[in-house]
């Protein structure tokens, strides 16, 4: 019995995931669809073998505006710390309508670690159509599924487990937040005030 082909065709499979995964470091879907296309095509090359079509993903992408207007793919919210207003968007997405429907809320939060602060909301959000976790950025606008906490990333927080991002704080509140020391009490609402 001849094992080279298996052998060859376990190696080219081997190859084709290694990519994927490299590819997905960092990179958009769409980019790591093409990489595997890419790898499936030198490895059928190679052996003759038909490759299997990659996975596409369901989960939505997240709103990336810069301007701070309500914008098609986004809802707009105000957050109050004391006298500082600051805005965030939140992404139209199960979770950020679940958000915006149970606004406005008065969130009792605590700091962890110069990174975020958290607090936890009335009811949970969906998880519909979310990732296991996420790598949440400086000035993202998160959801903590296991404490149902909404979270302010001021700083760098790695990928976690349960980890929801919903959107994005405006660019100066993050380092009006970062100038917050401790727990403080945010009051969140769904429409901005004139």
């Amino acid at each position: 019995m001849n094992r080279r082909p298996t052998l060859r065709r376990l190696v080219g499979v081997a190859t084709v995931l290694a990519v994927a995964v490299l590819a997905g470091c960092g990179s958009s879907a769409e980019d790591t669809s093409e990489a595997v296309d890419q790898a499936s095509g030198d490895q059928q090359r190679q052996d003759g073998a038909t490759p299997t079509p990659a996975p596409t993903s369901s989960v939505q992408e997240p709103h990336e505006g810069t301007d701070h207007t309500t914008q098609e793919g986004s809802m707009q919210i105000e957050i109050r710390v004391g006298e500082e207003r600051f805005t965030a968007s939140v992404d139209d997405t199960p979770a950020g309508r679940d958000l915006f429907a149970q606004l406005p809320q008065t969130i009792h939060m605590i700091d962890h670690d110069g990174v975020e602060k958290t607090g936890p909301l009335t009811s949970t959000l969906s998880l519909d159509r979310q990732p296991a976790g996420a790598d949440p950025q400086v000035g993202d606008l998160g959801y903590y599924a296991p404490g149902k906490d909404l979270v302010f990333y001021y700083g760098d927080q790695s990928y976690y487990a349960g980890i929801v991002v919903l959107g994005r704080l405006d660019p100066d509140a993050t380092s009006r937040l970062t100038q917050m020391a401790g727990g403080i009490t945010a009051t969140v609402t769904g429409e901005l005030d004139t």
